[in-house]
């Protein structure tokens, strides 16, 4: 799914954005009428790991909101397959949160919020390579659930 988010939304109390990207990624997903099977999100996508969770429904998180309690919260919860990727460079990451949580976590060292290695085309490339890899390993280890 492809959303504009709002012009204020940088200015809106946390809770506010949350129920934001809740309702968004929760009316997609009632969208496929039970057939959604995995849910993919960004950074600002995880806010919405609790619709995951509660609907039982397996994830991939690409730099998940780690420092925020309400996204920890939901991954806590969250029962099925999910996937976590971060890069230690990212300050929204938190590695001892994420080996926590008990999921399957790729942490890529020097990888920022973009997974991306500052200064480093080639090393970036080689970071893309890796999270498209760990996701198709993720995504085919789905059906033998």
């Amino acid at each position: 799914m492809w959303w504009q988010i709002p012009d204020d939304f940088a200015q809106l109390p946390v809770d506010e954005r949350t129920a934001w990207v809740e309702w968004q990624v929760g009316r997609a997903v009632s969208a496929e009428a039970g057939a959604c099977r995995l849910v993919v999100g960004k950074s600002l996508g995880s806010l919405a790991s609790g619709i995951a969770a509660d609907r039982g429904i397996a994830a991939a998180w690409l730099t998940p909101l780690l420092t925020f309690d309400h996204v920890v919260r939901a991954l806590r919860r969250a029962q099925p397959s999910t996937l976590l990727v971060g890069g230690t460079a990212d300050k929204l990451w938190d590695a001892e949160v994420a080996a926590s949580l008990h999921h399957d976590v790729l942490e890529v060292p020097s990888a920022d919020h973009g997974l991306e290695l500052p200064g480093d085309a080639v090393g970036s490339a080689e970071v893309l390579r890796q999270v498209v890899s760990r996701l198709d390993h993720f995504v085919g280890s789905l059906g033998r659930a």
